[in-house]
């Protein structure tokens, strides 16, 4: 799900529970998770966007016939969650005919609307057409801040209501936070904000540099603060029954085996969860994003064409991208990334290394860890 809004769970990725992702063969088996960019078009205007995307439709969205056609190709690779994504999906007509259209195939459909056009009705359909969570963005605790953030005033009331509209309707739903140096204080604040809520899970997200965000350079934390914002997050994930999870930050799963190691403790479902089970960028291994014009990419932030589905079948580029293979393989990896011990549960952050580093195969730009063969 790249964090525009998705259940990233919806969902950078990233919504629900899933099995291990740390298998044999990772070039044989199946997404776990297909982050699906139905639209580009938003009513909003994210200063940390992706999509950098604008009220209208971006040219070449698949059809309606297009898009179910594609669908009709995911219950080959396995039995991945599709989340639904933009953009805002709710921009889309044909939005509900197409979660249907899954749903009917028997995939887990998730969605990540921005939450200011959940409507009662809305809502209702939401449920009705069997999406099983909704991801909403909240970057802070108050409507001026995140406001600003979101590019729209009333952006944050319009989210409540939403939030509240999905309750009445008895949908699921979690919040993600992206962090920035602006945010990074007020997380205490954001986190009883989401649990008053009543939110299944709470999702931060590593701000990465792109779209719209690669003008925001002066709000990307440092290796240092973000070293010191996943060990709190360690910390601070032990005080709450609520599901929390890191989401572009990769290296949160090597730090969370150094700390349960320092601390005696088996890193295992019944300690971790799913965490346990899970590696920290899922680009190309166990996730992909497939953008409104069928251009497939590890995630939405990198913005790297490994496949046109207009082209190929899914199920095919999915198995023989020679990109995605690349990511599968350690050997391909240059840096500290190449020769790190913790590169199966880690991986660092693709579009991080590709948009400061210039590479998508390069080491994790933002990342002071220094691994024991190099």
């Amino acid at each position: 799900m790249h964090h525009k809004n998705h259940p990233h769970g919806a969902g950078h990725p990233h919504n629900a529970p899933h099995g291990s992702l740390d298998r044999p063969n990772p070039a044989q088996a199946g997404p776990r998770l297909i982050a699906w960019e139905i639209t580009r078009a938003c009513n909003l205007a994210c200063k940390h966007c992706r999509a950098t995307a604008h009220l209208e439709p971006y040219p070449g969205e698949l059809d309606t016939a297009e898009a179910k056609a594609l669908i009709d190709t995911f219950p080959q690779t396995g039995d991945p969650i599709i989340i639904f994504t933009g953009g805002e999906p709710l921009m889309r007509a044909d939005v509900f005919d197409l979660v249907r259209h899954a749903g009917g195939k028997g995939l887990r459909c998730v969605m990540a609307p921005n939450g200011t056009l959940v409507t009662r009705e809305t809502a209702k359909e939401i449920k009705a057409s069997g999406i099983a969570r909704c991801s909403i963005s909240i970057d802070a605790p108050s409507a001026a801040d995140h406001d600003a953030f979101r590019g729209v005033p009333g952006a944050f009331a319009a989210s409540m209501s939403g939030i509240e509209n999905l309750k009445s309707a008895g949908v699921e739903f979690q919040v993600n936070t992206t962090v920035t140096k602006d945010n990074l204080a007020s997380f205490k604040q954001i986190f009883s904000l989401v649990e008053s809520l009543g939110a299944a899970a709470w999702h931060i997200f590593l701000l990465v540099p792109t779209g719209r965000a690669a003008d925001l350079g002066a709000q990307v934390i440092s290796a240092a603060q973000y070293e010191e914002a996943l060990n709190w997050f360690y910390d601070f994930r032990k005080t709450t029954a609520m599901h929390l999870k890191a989401t572009c930050a990769p290296h949160y799963y090597r730090i969370m085996r150094q700390r349960a190691k320092a601390e005696g403790v088996k890193v295992a479902p019944d300690t971790f969860g799913m965490d346990a089970m899970t590696r920290g960028c899922l680009g190309g291994t166990g996730f992909c994003f497939i953008s409104h014009s069928g251009q497939v990419q590890p995630c939405g932030y990198l913005d790297l064409d490994c496949g046109q589905v207009r082209a190929t079948p899914f199920p095919e580029i999915w198995a023989n991208s020679p990109k995605f293979l690349a990511l599968r393989d350690q050997s391909q990896y240059q840096g500290k990334c190449g020769a790190c011990e913790y590169h199966k549960v880690c991986g660092g952050c693709r579009a991080r290394a590709y948009t400061i580093g210039g590479d998508h195969l390069a080491e994790e730009p933002l990342c002071s860890y220094e691994p024991v063969k190099k």
